[in-house]
């Protein structure tokens, strides 16, 4: 995608041919704010604090964050480190795990003089992969754009309701639930997005609300307990969310706040979307109220929030009254009984383990032949 006009994707090595350059997320919209990983815990670091976020991106930075390790140590135990360290950095997204299982894979039975130029293909190779993968996915999703735009008679606009950051910012390029708006826009559909502000971090405010101007998408930024209201009237056509992980089943563990957009769209009979790229899929769970891990993150999420002073100046400020505690969860589970269709690389699905597997046949055989 294009930022003041400029292509670019949101990970990418450095001219130096091994370092690692990343978007510092923490710093938009107000800054836009380039930073250079040079070590295993830089990356590391760059996933726990959220300098980089959204599944793919996150298994993006730590399949680098293994390449940074075996620059400066290859050996099988700095190896087994290193993954370990950059496991332990988000515990919902399965990406993650998909991204350095598969760096463990390539480099494993490899003698420690070649993991180096192997890591750093591979990590090259992962990146390509999910540009593939969300152009697939907003290709598949267009279609479905089109198709509500039919059913209003093509009138009016076509408004489309999206929560926390499914956009280019949090994969490699494209995007999930963006890639269609985008390319719903380049087509000359009349589009305009409704962005939920996503408290408590504000990704939909914050990064959303900024690519899509970046891009020219007409959108409104609107609290988190609007939606509900806007389907009410008529005023939200299709819902369409990402997802950090998705059971066999298709239960879909995404920011916090989606389940209840997911209810609401239900009570209202607005269709809910959810775009899934396949490394999202963990065909080890099936109940994901029960089974996916939950991240609670620090409180100061909640109770402060920063902005950009009268001044221009940009300070954080505390809300809440001192002494109040806050529980921030990152995440939540929607039922797959509230999803209307699954769309990913390979097309759109139901939301249930018969068309998942109708998509992905391959997991069939393996779960026949228990591989």
């Amino acid at each position: 995608m294009k930022v003041q006009g400029v292509p670019m994707r949101s990970i990418w090595v450095e001219p130096d041919g091994w370092s690692v350059g990343v978007i510092d997320q923490t710093r938009l919209p107000h800054a836009f704010v380039k930073v250079k990983l040079t070590t295993a815990d830089e990356a590391g670091h760059a996933i726990r604090s959220m300098l980089v976020r959204g599944a793919p991106l996150i298994g993006a930075t730590a399949a680098y964050g293994v390449c940074l390790a075996m620059r400066e140590d290859a050996s099988d135990g700095a190896l087994e480190k290193a993954l370990t360290m950059l496991r332990a950095t988000r515990p919902t997204a399965v990406n993650l795990h998909w991204a350095l299982d598969g760096m463990r894979q390539v480099l494993a039975p490899l003698k420690p003089e070649t993991r180096v130029a192997s890591a750093y293909r591979h990590a090259a190779a992962l990146c390509d992969e999910d540009v593939a993968i969300n152009r697939a996915i907003g290709e598949h999703a267009l279609k479905l754009f089109q198709e509500a735009w039919d059913r209003k008679g093509r009138k009016g606009r076509l408004n489309v309701l999206t929560h926390c950051n499914a956009g280019w910012l949090a994969t490699v390029d494209w995007g999930t639930a963006l890639a269609p708006m985008y390319m719903a826009h380049d087509a000359g559909l009349p589009l305009h997005v409704w962005v939920d502000e996503t408290r408590p971090r504000n990704q939909g405010a914050v990064l959303t609300a900024w690519e899509l101007g970046q891009h020219g998408v007409p959108h409104t930024v609107i609290a988190d307990n609007v939606g509900g209201h806007l389907m009410q009237h008529g005023d939200v056509d299709l819902c369409i969310v990402g997802t950090d992980r998705t059971t066999a089943k298709g239960d879909v563990a995404n920011k916090i706040g989606t389940y209840l957009k997911a209810l609401a769209a239900k009570d209202n009979g607005v269709p809910f979307y959810v775009a899934l790229p396949s490394p999202t899929i963990d065909w080890t769970l099936h109940d994901g109220v029960k089974e996916i891990p939950i991240e609670q993150r620090e409180g100061t999420e909640l109770s402060d929030v920063t902005g950009r002073l009268p001044s221009g100046d940009i300070a954080t400020v505390r809300i809440t009254p001192p002494g109040s505690p806050a529980a921030n969860y990152a995440f939540d589970v929607t039922p797959a009984r509230l999803v209307t269709a699954l769309i990913t690389e390979r097309g759109v699905c139901p939301a249930t383990e018969e068309g998942m597997l109708s998509l992905f046949p391959e997991r069939r055989t393996e779960r026949s032949t228990g591989t």
